[in-house]
């Protein structure tokens, strides 16, 4: 089981392909003869839709002897669409290659879902970053602060790169801060609230920033210069 997150030319007729896998993870292969207008796999490589795929090697590179259609999801449309490929290049970013996160594919396969059927777009997201940030270590303990105290639900919290959360100071930019009932809510997997969800976005921002040593997403920036126009 698979889905296509992204693909680069390669020589005349093929393709280079990152596939993220539920049993393997992130696997790159080539797609010989992809590109000729006859190919079995030209019409199967599609972003954003489940595959069965099989391949062969043993270098990192590995070569793709097959794929096919699973179906069951509607592509994402709009800036739902911009979103599920923002998912990919979050992905492609922080994912190491033949790491397994069965979780996370799941996770990913109910995103997309859920882009497609409309639901509320900052939900999704939130929802998907924090799993990913859990799936590879990254997220930091929302249950207690730097001081390895319980998060108080009515107190404001910074987040600092390598120390946690720590108690707001009067100083603090409020758009730097957050509630710390907005951080039990994330502990606990909660979405629903749209306050909460905005507050989690500048953290999600500050800590993916943070592992993403200050690159701009590509897909971010395009989001944002869309909704200027």
């Amino acid at each position: 089981a698979a889905y296509l997150l992204h693909f680069t030319p390669y020589r005349e007729t093929s393709l280079v392909v990152d596939l993220f896998t539920r049993e393997h993870g992130r696997v790159a292969a080539v797609a010989k003869g992809a590109k000729r207008p006859r190919s079995a796999l030209r019409a199967v490589l599609m972003q954003f839709q489940p595959l069965a795929v099989s391949y062969t090697g043993r270098t990192e590179l590995r070569t793709l002897t097959g794929a096919e259609w699973v179906g069951g999801l509607i592509a994402p449309r709009g800036d739902a669409l911009l979103c599920a490929f923002y998912l990919n290049e979050l992905l492609l970013r922080l994912l190491p290659r033949e790491d397994p996160h069965p979780a996370l594919y799941d996770g990913y396969t109910s995103a997309l879902a859920a882009l497609s059927a409309g639901m509320p777009i900052d939900e999704t997201l939130r929802r998907f970053e924090w799993l990913l940030l859990r799936e590879v270590g990254y997220a930091p303990d929302l249950e207690h602060d730097a001081s390895h105290r319980p998060i108080d639900a009515t107190r404001r919290y910074t987040w600092r790169a390598g120390g946690g959360f720590a108690a707001a100071e009067p100083g603090d930019d409020p758009a730097s801060t957050g509630s710390g009932a907005m951080l039990r809510d994330l502990a606990a997997g909660r979405f629903d609230a749209p306050s909460a969800r905005t507050q989690a976005k500048y953290l999600t921002r500050a800590i993916l920033s943070h592992h993403l040593e200050g690159a701009v997403l590509n897909t971010r920036q395009i989001l944002i210069d869309l909704h200027k126009l």
